[in-house]
């Protein structure tokens, strides 16, 4: 005794390319996902207004070839120094001819300080990595 199965399919090739090519399809509401617990994480990590919804911003487009893109914006106008860090560099008065600060309890007035820099914070790629 023998037995023959025969099986076929028919591709539904709008359904496959509104999952992965239309916005509210399965593929973009993935990346949307992604992006948002990115987004959230570096509101987490970003220093001081950073992470504010004024300063970071987060939206997905559609690029070349049509795959999606998550793109997260920091517009605060200290985020490249954040993120890139500083040199170490010397701080001088600007309208006045001495710069004034107290130390100890003291009032101190010097004609400029050295500002040893800061370190790089590159809390974006941080939150990237945590998130994904």
């Amino acid at each position: 005794m023998e037995f023959t199965v025969a099986t076929s399919f028919e591709l539904n090739r709008t359904a496959i390319q509104r999952m992965l090519r239309l916005p509210g399809g399965m593929v973009y509401r993935d990346m949307e996902r992604r992006v948002r617990r990115v987004e959230a994480e570096a509101r987490r990590r970003a220093p001081g207004s950073m992470g504010d919804g004024r300063n970071l911003t987060v939206q997905i487009r559609t690029g070349p070839g049509g795959d999606f893109q998550g793109v997260v914006n920091v517009r605060h106008p200290a985020a490249l120094w954040v993120i890139g860090g500083t040199r170490p560099h010397p701080i001088r008065p600007i309208r006045a001819r001495a710069l004034r600060f107290t130390m100890g309890g003291r009032m101190v007035y010097a004609k400029a300080v050295m500002h040893p820099g800061n370190k790089p914070n590159n809390f974006l790629k941080e939150a990237l990595r945590a998130a994904l």
